[in-house]
């Protein structure tokens, strides 16, 4: 789950550097939370143009990061940030590691 994680965060950021056409002074934000269930992670900029997926050519060198995301996220979208800009964020299911039962030592009379 990690090298998925890390690569539709470089492809989120990667579209935010290329398209979102962030001024000086502002910045490209990303965060991420954590639940029992799921990892959510977030790429912020203050561009209000929304992304788009599309379908690349076999012979295209771009424009298949939406479609990785699409692919291998669970869940993912885009939203607006409370000033300017917004956020594209992305959603993948946590295993779980079933929890192994703790050895205790009991003592004989």
């Amino acid at each position: 789950m990690l090298a998925t994680a890390e690569l539709l965060l470089s492809e989120l950021v990667t579209n935010a550097v290329r398209h979102a056409h962030v001024p000086p002074g502002q910045e490209i934000k990303v965060r991420y939370k954590l639940s029992d269930s799921h990892l959510r992670v977030e790429v912020a900029d203050t561009s209000d143009v929304q992304p788009e997926q599309r379908a690349a050519d076999n012979g295209d060198e771009r424009g298949r990061g939406l479609l990785l995301v699409d692919s291998l996220a669970t869940k993912w979208g885009v939203s607006p940030r409370n000033v300017i800009g917004k956020f594209v964020w992305f959603e993948l299911p946590l295993r779980h590691v079933p929890r192994q039962p703790q050895k205790r030592a009991v003592a004989v009379p």
